[in-house]
């Protein structure tokens, strides 16, 4: 976050797990469910409320979503659960799990991804966009991506 013209402010903040963040001047302020512009937008107004400032200018960029997360197992190199960053694809996911091994069946990959009518699983070949007939696919947080085994 950025308060355009303060540059003795920090420019870096964590959120806690409660949803607030500690912001000097303004203490603790609540952004539990906002979007970056939203806090940009409710701490411009903390700050002219409590006269801080009569007409700042707040710049909030997300440099990491903790609690955004894409979960891979199966025959991968590393299986856990990794940050979700915006644009992040499936090719891109598996290589962050330190790719496939060589047990992994290409043809058979399960995206799990999680909706408001519950959840949903789909068979993707992995073969097919590593040799671009496919394109990739995008994730999105909470996805759970199984690489199944070859039969031999």
């Amino acid at each position: 976050m950025e308060v355009v013209g303060e540059k003795d402010l920090p420019r870096e903040y964590q959120i806690a797990s409660d949803g607030s963040v500690d912001l000097p001047y303004l203490h603790t302020v609540q952004i539990a469910g906002l979007e970056p512009q939203e806090i940009g937008r409710l701490i411009r107004k903390l700050l002219m409320e409590k006269q801080l400032l009569n007409d700042p200018s707040v710049v909030v960029r997300v440099k990491e979503y903790n609690s955004r997360r894409v979960t891979i197992m199966g025959q991968v190199a590393k299986p856990g659960t990794f940050p979700f960053t915006s644009g992040l694809t499936l090719i891109q996911a598996l290589s962050q799990a330190g790719g496939l091994t060589g047990l992994a069946n290409i043809d058979r990959v399960n995206l799990t991804r999680r909706s408001a009518g519950g959840s949903r699983t789909v068979v993707i070949s992995i073969g097919t966009i590593m040799e671009g007939r496919s394109a990739d696919i995008p994730l999105q947080s909470g996805d759970r991506i199984f690489v199944h085994e070859r039969m031999f």
